[in-house]
């Protein structure tokens, strides 16, 4: 009997993935930071009885029509704004995802990149690495103070909650916006559920931690940052395109707002002649907010185990609905 085929688009754990050499034959494109050629994706879709991916993968109508075998895809990832899921589900194709185990990984990541702009730290250790430190001064590279202000989460989903959380231990006045009120998070935390427009007037911190969809894609656009305090730092944890890039930098550079943390941006790799990652105001990280070797593991375990289940006839742990 012939095995099925599995083919992994980045190099991964194998360990991670020991329950699918147990059932299956795998192929793993070699290069941990490049990822494979969409033409050779296409290639080794066609004969895939299953596919783990990665977010910069295209997983689009094209690719699933020409996968006749295709059984599920596992998306190394709790986004999946990259596959077509809706056309997927038209050809009987199951897509996994890697939920609630990056939560607290990602606010981990989104709480520090916070504290990182808020309080220019880049900015400072490369001022060390480059010699220019020869004295000390009482407002040499001072930012701003994180504790008690007010922090603006918008998308109060889990990983949301978990910023919430720690932005208690700072003792900051907690808005959020959300298509739902969450009365346990309020209770819980003291958070108070605003209109968009109140949360951008009224915070010193606004977080972007929302899924990537119609309605929230360029939302933070100019009218967005004009309405923000002129003294307010903006950071994007979730999606590049949820925010207009150029109405960032000329938001940046006319002093509208004061600064921005950004982990993802719009094109992934971002150029690094990019005119926003040039601003002493940004800090620029390479799209890392689940970048812990346990959380990496533990989601490469998990779309292993998705895949297992759904080629052994079982129901998958983590399927998108």
């Amino acid at each position: 009997m012939t095995k099925p085929y599995i083919f992994v688009t980045r190099k991964c754990s194998e360990q991670q993935l020991k329950p699918l050499y147990e059932i299956a034959d795998v192929e793993m494109w070699p290069e941990e930071e490049t990822p494979c050629p969409r033409e050779l994706l296409l290639k080794k879709a066609a004969r895939a009885d299953a596919l783990l991916t990665m977010l910069s993968d295209v997983i689009d109508k094209e690719l699933i029509e020409n996968a006749k075998n295709l059984k599920v895809v596992a998306n190394l990832a709790v986004g999946y704004d990259n596959i077509d899921v809706s056309f997927a589900k038209s050809k009987g194709v199951i897509v996994c995802n890697t939920p609630d185990i990056l939560t607290d990984t990602t606010a981990d990541l989104t709480f520090g990149l916070l504290l990182a702009t808020a309080r220019r730290m880049t900015e400072a250790a490369e001022y060390v690495k480059e010699n220019k430190w020869k004295s000390w001064g009482p407002l040499l590279l001072a930012g701003q103070d994180v504790h008690h202000k007010t922090i603006g989460i918008v998308g109060m989903g889990k990983i949301g909650q978990a910023v919430a959380k720690r932005a208690t231990g700072f003792n900051m006045n907690i808005l959020y916006h959300n298509r739902r009120r969450n009365i346990e998070v309020e209770k819980d935390l003291g958070a108070q559920h605003v209109s968009f427009d109140e949360l951008l007037a009224s915070s010193d911190y606004v977080v972007c931690l929302t899924p990537l969809t119609d309605e929230t894609r360029e939302r933070f656009n100019k009218d967005a940052f004009k309405k923000m305090k002129k003294t307010a730092i903006f950071i994007n944890a979730s999606r590049g395109a949820v925010v207009n890039e150029a109405d960032l930098y000329k938001a940046l550079i006319s002093g509208e707002i004061s600064g921005a943390g950004l982990d993802v941006f719009l094109h992934e790799p971002i150029a690094s002649d990019h005119p926003l990652i040039q601003l002493k105001n940004v800090v620029a990280l390479p799209h890392i907010g689940s970048a812990s070797s346990e959380t990496r593991h533990a989601m490469m375990k998990l779309c292993a185990d998705n895949i297992a289940n759904v080629l052994n006839g079982n129901e998958p742990k983590t399927i998108v609905k």
